[in-house]
């Protein structure tokens, strides 16, 4: 009984994208480890960017200085 949790940022993610997400979570667990679907669950966690940090700094600092230094 896999569980698979995505966490992404909340920036707008469609429905339609997050259906994909889980469609493909599920496809993958299926072919590489031949779970079964049914019992294969998945769950797309939004969390705010005021909560999300990359390299010790939060995701929108990091972003811009990315984007500064041509990254």
């Amino acid at each position: 009984m896999p569980y698979v949790n995505i966490q992404v940022t909340r920036e707008g993610v469609t429905p339609e994208q997050k259906s994909r997400l889980i469609r493909g979570a599920t496809d993958l667990l299926v072919d590489v480890l031949g779970k079964n679907p049914a019992t294969t669950f998945v769950v797309v966690d939004e969390v705010e960017m005021e909560n999300w940090g990359i390299g010790g700094v939060p995701v929108e600092e990091f972003r811009s200085k990315a984007s500064l230094s041509g990254r």
